[in-house]
């Protein structure tokens, strides 16, 4: 069950870096006005969404304790930020605060995760 978890955990990651790498390879972009949602974004979103929700079952499975509120807090800011970069995936540009919000939720998805115990 380790080496499941493991894996999951892997692909979480990977679903992290795609989303958050997406928005840094926009950064110029968003300095100019230019920024849109690269379809990165929503594929790491999309991975982090269903790895985490199978990283939750088989922890439970595994009958390790799983923090709940810390889960819930973390999936409701993945919600907002899929559908924020969903809805806005087919623009050709996205408002600045629109999406340095994605950014700051991203970023704060990450210190949930590593900073919560």
């Amino acid at each position: 069950m380790d080496v499941l978890i493991h894996l999951f955990v892997g692909l979480h990651i990977i679903g992290i870096a795609a989303l958050l790498g997406g928005f840094l390879t926009q950064m110029k972009a968003m300095g100019r006005g230019a920024a849109r949602f690269v379809p990165a974004m929503l594929h790491g979103a999309a991975t982090m969404l269903v790895t985490g929700v199978i990283l939750v079952g088989l922890n439970q499975a595994d009958d390790q304790h799983v923090n709940n509120i810390k889960i819930g807090v973390k999936l409701a800011l993945l919600i907002v930020i899929l559908g924020l970069v969903y809805v806005k995936r087919d623009d050709e540009t996205v408002d600045k605060s629109l999406f340095g919000l994605v950014g700051a939720l991203t970023t704060a998805n990450i210190f949930i995760a590593v900073l919560w115990t």
